[in-house]
């Protein structure tokens, strides 16, 4: 048997992402989030390429975009219900961390492995966050798929694009347990 890491697994077997509109300052320091971004930055990543970067957003970035979100909402046909929960994303929020997908031309690897390595890193900086004894949330919603709203908001070259933002700060209580997937009707053991 292989040494086995318990305390690691156990953070896997329980990880839970804390709602965002529950976390609060303070948020981590820039030593404390650059270890995060370090544990981030140490995801799987065909052919070395590193095919994304991330753009920290402190509360008066945060208050910028919530403010062109609100102007973005209009012109996009934004139903109401939805326009206000994305701009609270912003509004709300006192750390973000956009992981910025940034593709890599290569003849070796394909695009939507340096998509999936975009995603990974998401997954690794929001449980680096947990890990650290933060609160932390996945989102991306309708602002962040905007073109507008990525080039003005956050200086995105035509090539780039939002993988995601993780909300990382306080949390003010801990969710309950959610239903989790029966892995009798997701795996498939095949052995022949």
């Amino acid at each position: 048997m292989p040494p086995r890491n318990q305390p690691a697994l156990d953070f896997l077997l329980t990880r839970r992402s804390r709602p965002a509109k529950t976390l609060q300052a303070p948020v981590p320091d820039r030593d404390a989030l650059t270890e995060i971004l370090t544990a981030a930055a140490r995801t799987p990543d065909h052919g070395k390429l590193e095919p994304w970067r991330f753009i920290v957003l402190e509360k008066p970035a945060l208050t910028r975009l919530a403010a062109l979100a609100e102007t973005r909402a209009a012109p996009l046909g934004v139903a109401e219900d939805k326009r206000a929960k994305g701009i609270a994303q912003y509004a709300d929020a006192d750390l973000a961390v956009a992981v910025i997908e940034t593709q890599v031309a290569s003849d070796k690897i394909p695009a939507i492995e340096q998509t999936y390595s975009a995603g990974a890193v998401c997954l690794s900086l929001l449980n680096a966050a947990l890990a650290a004894g933060w609160g932390a949330n996945w989102l991306s919603g309708w602002a962040s798929h905007d073109r507008t709203f990525a080039e003005i908001g956050l200086g995105l070259a035509s090539h780039e694009r939002v993988a995601g933002f993780i909300h990382i700060g306080t949390e003010t209580n801990a969710p309950p347990e959610r239903p989790r997937p029966d892995l009798a009707q997701k795996v498939s053991w095949v052995s022949t």
